[in-house]
């Protein structure tokens, strides 16, 4: 069960650094998880320390209030809680079986909406592409159900729109930069090679409204 109050801890990988290659380098692993993760780790919990009320809080429930946060730490909430979340959304998003597929109702649910999922592919490759600067693209479920692409600036997050994450690819450079240097569309490509989709139909079945209504 994944920690989720102060104070916050970065979460050992669920597989090995290398578990991942060759699509994404053991060094670019290491340095993402244990360097990159851990600084938003450090940072959230030093913005929370003097805020006894805010450390029943999980990292959702910080990132769905950002309005009612005090002032002075708000921006510091942001973007480190949403550091914390997206990345740890995005490492349990990867799986060491590579070459999965989406499968189950998620399977169905993109086909439906996008026609195939090669179709899909070509359009979550377009918005991962169309980030400028740092942040992610994701799919997402919205309130009425529907499979959404959408992407987020810098750690901003979805849930903020009411939006339910099921898949995401971090396009800032860090995630890349060792391997692909700039090349951004070679990673995406390398990205889907390792993408956890049991992971994905897991966070469908659990945020869809026709899903959890059978």
């Amino acid at each position: 069960v994944m920690q989720e109050y102060y104070k916050f801890i970065n979460e050992p990988l669920p597989y090995s650094y290398k578990a991942m290659e060759p699509f994404i380098d053991i060094q670019t692993m290491y340095l993402h998880h244990d360097k990159h993760l851990q600084t938003y780790v450090d940072n959230l919990n030093k913005a929370l320390r003097n805020y006894p009320f805010l450390q029943t809080f999980t990292l959702e429930q910080l990132l769905c209030n950002l309005e009612s946060m005090p002032m002075e730490i708000r921006t510091q909430i942001r973007n480190n809680a949403g550091g914390v979340y997206n990345h740890r959304f995005y490492f349990i998003g990867l799986s060491k079986e590579h070459g999965q597929r989406p499968q189950g109702e998620l399977a169905e649910a993109i086909d439906r909406q996008y026609g195939s999922y090669e179709k899909f592919k070509e359009e979550f490759t377009g918005a991962a592409l169309s980030v400028f600067g740092s942040g992610y693209a994701w799919l997402v479920i919205d309130p009425q159900g529907k499979l959404k692409i959408v992407t987020t600036a810098n750690q901003d997050t979805p849930l903020a729109g009411n939006l339910a994450p099921v898949l995401v690819i971090d396009v800032w450079e860090h995630a890349y930069y060792l391997k692909h240097f700039n090349v951004r569309a070679d990673y995406i490509k390398d990205w889907f090679e390792v993408v956890n989709w049991r992971f994905s139909e897991e966070q469908y079945k659990k945020n869809s409204p026709q899903v959890r209504g059978h």
